[in-house]
């Protein structure tokens, strides 16, 4: 699809185009103007001259080559300089109405009003150009700043790219859009009457995203397409391209204008890449607040639910030993209990917070997550007691914990005295793993060698 027919814009150039600025021509209004001055001053000097004589005049032509050098630059000030030399010439230096001189001092006199003027002209052009300059610097800055500024406001991509297309559209008074997605280009957002583009389009468009150059009509690859596709660049690659054209085909950002245009489209990235650095964010926050509150049900299942599933198991065993109640019922009951206790340790055992990745100390791996231990590559067999004690001293690799610490954990709180539980688990998991990976603190506990990530 071509793009719609707009408004044709207006025939003055912006005003932040450089060359418009500096290249301004001297129209027939500011000749007469000049003209008018120089006769002015001749009226002047002639009547200057016959009161005063001579000396005074030569500073009356000085005012047309600043107006020169003001309003229309250089080089008519230059000519305007040459003017008023032949013109006192002319008028004031003997023999009057001719070009010739012959007094020595008329000859020093027009040779000076002529560098007075030439230097005057270079330096009042100069400053034209300076402040020509500044000018075009300052609207620059403002149109960065300003889309900078319209862009801060947007929080997605879908915000940041119909902003962009409709600033960048009345920027540079032609047809905008964004386009994104690799490798099948898909239109964001468009401005001036762009609701959607052509296959070929799209594939012109496809072309900038994938290569990172700009591609279209009159740059390269589009001969199908009425667009120019230029690339938003960022440090991770190409994040999108923004689309140009004219009704009338011709290119819509002149050459001079290519690097305010390069601007805005690295303010357009940093505003696509804060937005996705923020959508980001915000999902790591939900993440890591749903991963709290597991923790915390966790924890919560592990200290509050497990004691009392041991205080049930302990109550069971004394009801079994006095032989007052059925015992295939206590027996059934105690099986129950046994699962339940299984399945609480195992989420008990579960913390989302820390890492996925195996404890290794030497050539035995504890991984956590899979509650699997192996030896030099293979599997070890543990049981659920001495695996809940490896386990524990795993999650807190390095440090030391007492015995008390491990058997209510492991066993429960009604076993915290019950050392020759541990100390049997221990002996186990040393000839199943070696001496080395559980160390000894006399009289305190036991702790595991190092931790380091696989």
């Amino acid at each position: 699809m071509s793009p719609p027919v707009l408004d044709p814009p207006s025939s003055d150039p912006p005003s932040s185009e450089l060359p418009a600025a500096l290249h301004a021509r001297l129209s027939w209004y500011g000749v007469a103007a000049l003209a008018a001055m120089f006769l002015a001053a001749t009226g002047i000097g002639l009547a200057m001259a016959a009161q005063w004589g001579r000396a005074p005049v030569v500073l009356l032509y000085l005012p047309p080559v600043l107006a020169a050098a003001a309003f229309a630059g250089r080089w008519p000030a230059l000519l305007t300089a040459v003017a008023a030399t032949l013109a006192y010439n002319f008028f004031f230096t003997e023999p009057t109405y001719t070009l010739l001189i012959r007094d020595p001092g008329d000859v020093v006199t027009v040779a000076m009003l002529l560098m007075v003027g030439l230097v005057t002209s270079h330096l009042v052009s100069s400053l034209r150009v300076q402040a020509a300059l500044a000018a075009f610097h300052a609207s620059r800055n403002a149109t960065i700043a300003g889309f900078a500024r319209r862009l801060l406001s947007c929080g997605d991509e879908a915000a940041i790219a119909e902003v962009a297309a409709g600033e960048l559209a009345a920027i540079f008074a032609c047809h905008a859009c964004m386009v994104g997605g690799q490798p099948e280009a898909r239109l964001i957002a468009g401005a001036a009457g762009v609701d959607r583009l052509t296959d070929a389009d799209l594939a012109v468009a496809a072309q900038a995203l994938t290569s990172g150059m700009a591609a279209g009509r009159h740059i390269s690859g589009g001969s199908l397409t009425d667009w120019q596709f230029y690339p938003v660049r960022a440090a991770a690659g190409t994040l999108a391209a923004v689309g140009l054209a004219r009704s009338d085909g011709s290119p819509p950002v002149v050459e001079e204008r290519l690097s305010l245009l390069e601007n805005l489209l690295d303010q357009v990235a940093l505003a696509l890449e804060r937005a996705w650095l923020e959508s980001a964010g915000r999902e790591n926050i939900v993440l890591r607040e749903r991963d709290t509150l597991r923790s915390a049900l966790l924890g919560s299942i592990g200290s509050d639910i497990r004691p009392r599933l041991h205080a049930i198991a302990a109550g069971l065993r004394k009801l079994q030993r006095t032989g007052v109640t059925d015992a295939e019922v206590l027996h059934d009951v105690g099986g129950e209990t046994a699962k339940l206790t299984g399945f609480i340790d195992n989420l008990a055992d579960l913390d989302l917070t820390q890492t996925q990745d195996p404890v290794v100390i030497g050539a035995v791996a504890i991984d956590l997550y899979r509650r699997t231990v192996t030896l030099g590559g293979e599997p070890v067999h543990l049981t659920p007691k001495e695996f809940a004690v490896l386990a524990e001293l795993a999650r807190n690799a390095g440090r030391v914990l007492t015995h008390r610490y491990l058997l209510r954990a492991v066993w429960g709180p009604a076993h915290e005295n019950h050392i020759d539980y541990l100390r049997v688990a221990v002996s186990a998991l040393r000839k199943k793993l070696g001496d080395d990976v559980i160390l000894n603190e006399p009289a305190v506990g036991y702790r595991l060698a190092v931790q380091s990530a696989q």
